[in-house]
Formats: structure tokens, sequence, C-alpha cells
């Protein structure tokens, strides 16, 4: 058995990219001195993208990770797909600077399944997010996210905290919430 298509894998690494270029403006790495010729900020900073891959990419890429293996453990077929038009509306925005950045980078299909395994299926991702972010957080208050982790450990904990209280909003087709709830009440 296959856990991933090539397409999947594509997929999951053209969502990567682009939810870094959108966040990259987010990681500005800190230099040690500043030499204006040596330091010029251009258009594309790699360091900021790489630490924006870092930062986002395993909430988003985990998240959707829990709804297909948690489909496939209940026998159901699970496909990962990112969301094109979501991603370059994602990259559009952020190319026009709005202070705000709303899309969807990606989702799973699943066809079949009971009212309880697709409740299971929609919960799993949101949960995922709550894992990272209660697991961020234990790592902060330890103190064993230090120097330059400590900035990625906090934007992993406010991503994966956006991420499960929006997931659980019960937004009409939009959100796990939506999917979870309705699935629930279907179960009774």
């Amino acid at each position: 058995m296959v856990l991933f298509s090539l397409l999947e894998l594509l997929d999951i690494i053209i969502m990567t990219a682009a939810v870094g270029f959108i966040f990259k403006d987010s990681f500005v790495v800190p230099r040690r001195s500043y030499n204006p010729l040596l330091h010029a900020r251009s258009f594309f900073d790699i360091e900021s993208f790489r630490l924006a891959i870092i930062a986002t990419a395993p909430a988003i890429v985990l998240h959707e990770m829990a709804h297909k293996f948690v489909a496939l453990a209940a026998g159901i077929p699970a496909v990962f797909h990112a969301d094109y038009f979501w991603l370059s509306l994602g990259v559009i925005i952020k190319l026009l600077n709005f202070p705000f950045v709303f899309f969807v980078p990606g989702f799973v299909e699943t066809v079949g399944g009971t009212p309880l395994e697709r409740a299971l299926i929609a919960f799993s991702g949101p949960f995922m997010n709550l894992i990272l972010w209660l697991g961020s957080e234990a790592l902060i208050r330890s103190g064993k996210a230090k120097g330059n982790y400590l900035p990625i450990a906090y934007a992993t904990k406010q991503i994966n905290m956006f991420l499960f209280i929006f997931n659980m909003l019960p937004i009409p087709f939009l959100t796990d919430g939506w999917h979870f709830f309705s699935s629930v009440i279907e179960m009774f």
C-alpha cells in the first residue's frame, strides 16, 4: 500500500513553498552587524523564507496528514490535494501587501465512512494543531526553546492556536468544525 502518490508529494512541496513565500516577511532574520551593502534586503530573503517554512509548514502539512492517516486507518480512501486556487489567492494577497492573509492551502479528499468515522477524520486535523500548540507552549514554558528557536516556538504556538480555533468553528462547508459537528449531529 502506497501512503503517498507522486502527485501528493508534489502538492505538499508546492504548498510548502507557497506558504513559506506568503509568510516569509513574518520571519526577519536578525543581523549581528549592519552593513547596507552586504545586508540589503532583497525581494526574496532566503533565510526568512526558510524560517517561515519551518514555523508554518508543519502546522498545515501535519494537519492535513492527520486527516489522511485517520481516514486510511478507518479503511477510507484519502488523497491530499494542494488547493491551487486558494494558494494563488494567498500569494496574490501577499504580493499586494494586504494586512490580512486568508487562504486554504490544501485539503484531503475522502469518500464514504460512517458519521463517527467522518467526525473523527474531521477532528483529527484540528487535534494535530492542538497537540502542536500545547507542545510549543510546553517548550516555551519549560525554557527548552532558546535562542533562535524561541521565535519559531512562539510562531508555532500562535499559528497552531489559530488553526485549531478557526478550524473548529462550524463555518458551513469551509472548516473541519462544520464537518465534525454535522457528522456528530448525523450520528444522533
